[in-house]
């Protein structure tokens, strides 16, 4: 199977999983809600939550994107059980420490919570510090399922690694409606660290089967142990700084109007849609094989490869983006405005979201580009790059903060990831010589044209439905945002066809292959 295809096939089957991982999630807090509401109870239960999470976004999850680029330069130099044995050592190191931590974690929860939550009152704050020493194990689960789904990833397993995290939100919304009934939120929270635990269990099968046995190791001057935690710094470091990053919308949000820090978060979520569905995607279904490119040192392969990546990400978050801004006001009434959630509360979110949509591109184009770094094993630039990128974000969140209120910081956000993307292409461009060219410029200005066109499109439609769903509640709005969505994106498939774009060919190919399978076979 040629590289592109094998890419493709593994993007569709994450892409899957990952829109049933996001179905399940929502269903997650929709049972949360209807067992415990919005109460102090469910804010103890967040905030002790957080905790684990918030050194996962930190540490695993820098350890998680350091394991395939190490793995496959072992097997691309024929030392695939000496990877194995280094990987023993790192999972070895993974259990300790983070059982270490743990413990110091259960002694120290009550400084913990009042450092992550400090406005809690007395009550809550004890309830918190219980569930934070109940949930705080997950950490080792999370770690140990972090380093088997890059290790199943490196030997282009995709789909158990994807499917854990929907296994860990059918456990927590199982254990809601039973152990929730049966002992409260403290049954919620041991459900939870049972369902991380799920996670990093279903995948010990399948690594077996791809030659990974257990040895307890503490080899800790293996070269490859050294070159892991090299690695890992400045990636924890830069993921620090990506923190920092959203940490600055919150507390400049904080001195604005009753709301701003609502309508950015609602907002952001729903940025985050196509980034998780698509963008993510791609990004885990082509990062093994351009670590083994790199490893191998075929740079006309993989300066192909990670183009061909970027262009599928454009070719998607440009139009997506587009969208967002031109119906933005729409899909805002349409999911939230219900209950409480009022027209103001519409309109402050829907200029939120119109202002992040701008830099949907650069974060969707960012993930790739900092992967085709990463696979390289320079994870030193992307973080040099990121320091100048915060400095970007909060210099115009403070000149637009005054003028556009929430809607600058949101703005100033997009305008950051537009910088960071401009310089990580300039430098990765040096890393991996000839990776623009007359080719990418001409498949720009046909994106923005397919998108343009559907950008009328979408105002076109939406402005002839507005009048006449007016007087037909939340079904006539829904027809009003799904005739418009439809319409916008038959018009930009037609438009790609229309200009020729290499990317027709790819859609025409699927498109026949899908309906290949839907005829009944004869004979």
């Amino acid at each position: 199977m040629s590289t592109g295809k094998m890419i493709a096939r593994a993007t569709l089957v994450v892409a899957v999983i990952n829109l049933l991982s996001r179905i399940l999630g929502f269903v997650r807090e929709q049972v949360i809600a209807y067992m415990f509401g919005a109460t102090s109870t469910t804010d103890a239960y967040v905030v002790a939550y957080n905790i684990p999470n918030t050194v996962f976004a930190i540490v695993i999850g820098a350890l998680a994107t350091v394991v395939v680029p190490v793995f496959s330069e072992y097997v691309a130099k024929g030392r695939k059980d000496e990877a194995w044995k280094l990987f023993n050592t790192v999972i070895t190191m993974v259990i300790i420490i983070f059982t270490v931590v743990t413990v110091g974690g259960i002694f120290a929860a009550p400084l913990l919570v009042k450092l992550t939550a400090p406005g809690l009152n007395t009550a809550t704050a004890g309830l918190a510090t219980r569930l934070t020493v109940i949930m705080l194990p997950i950490l080792v689960f999370y770690g140990l399922s972090t380093v088997f789904q890059g290790l199943l990833n490196a030997n282009q397993v995709f789909a158990i690694p994807a499917l854990s995290v929907s296994f860990t939100n059918v456990v927590i919304i199982v254990s809601a409606l039973t152990l929730g009934s049966m002992y409260g939120i403290d049954g919620l929270a041991a459900g939870t660290v049972g369902g991380f635990a799920l996670a990093a269990l279903m995948q010990i099968p399948k690594l077996r089967q791809v030659g990974f046995r257990f040895k307890f190791s503490t080899d800790w001057r293996h070269p490859g142990v050294r070159k892991v935690l090299y690695l890992v710094m400045p990636v924890a470091i830069g993921t620090s700084l990506n923190q920092i990053y959203l940490i600055i919308d919150r507390i400049l949000a904080s001195g604005l109007a009753e709301g701003s820090i609502s309508a950015l978060n609602y907002a952001n979520r729903i940025i985050l849609m196509p980034i998780t569905f698509f963008v993510l995607a791609i990004g885990t279904a082509f990062y093994p094989t351009i670590t083994t490119l790199a490893a191998q040192g075929k740079q006309r392969e993989l300066a192909d490869t990670v183009l061909r990546a970027i262009r599928t990400v454009i070719l998607f978050a440009l139009p997506a983006g587009v969208g967002l801004m031109v119906l933005s006001t729409p899909i805002i009434k349409l999911l939230f405005e219900h209950g409480e959630f009022g027209p103001r509360a519409t309109a402050m979110t829907a200029l939120a979201l119109m202002f992040y949509s701008i830099g949907l591109v650069g974060q969707a184009a960012n993930i790739i580009l900092t992967r085709g770094f990463y696979a390289q094993q320079d994870t030193k630039t992307p973080v040099k790059l990121m320091a100048v990128t915060v400095t970007v974000n909060l210099i115009f969140s403070l000149l637009l903060i005054g003028p556009l209120k929430h809607g600058g910081l949101a703005l100033a956000n997009s305008i950051a990831s537009l910088v960071n993307t401009v310089m990580l292409s300039y430098y990765l461009n040096k890393r991996i010589p000839g990776m623009w060219h007359a080719g990418t410029v001409k498949f720009m200005v046909q994106t923005v044209t397919a998108t343009a066109v559907m950008a009328a499109t979408a105002w076109g439609v939406n402005a002839a439905l507005a009048d006449k769903m007016a007087g037909h509640g939340t079904l006539g709005l829904a027809v009003q945002v799904g005739a418009s969505i439809s319409a916008a994106m038959g018009i930009f498939v037609l438009a790609i066809f229309l200009l020729r774009m290499e990317e027709a060919s790819l859609v025409t190919m699927y498109a026949g292959k899908f309906l290949g399978r839907l005829r009944p076979s004869r004979g």
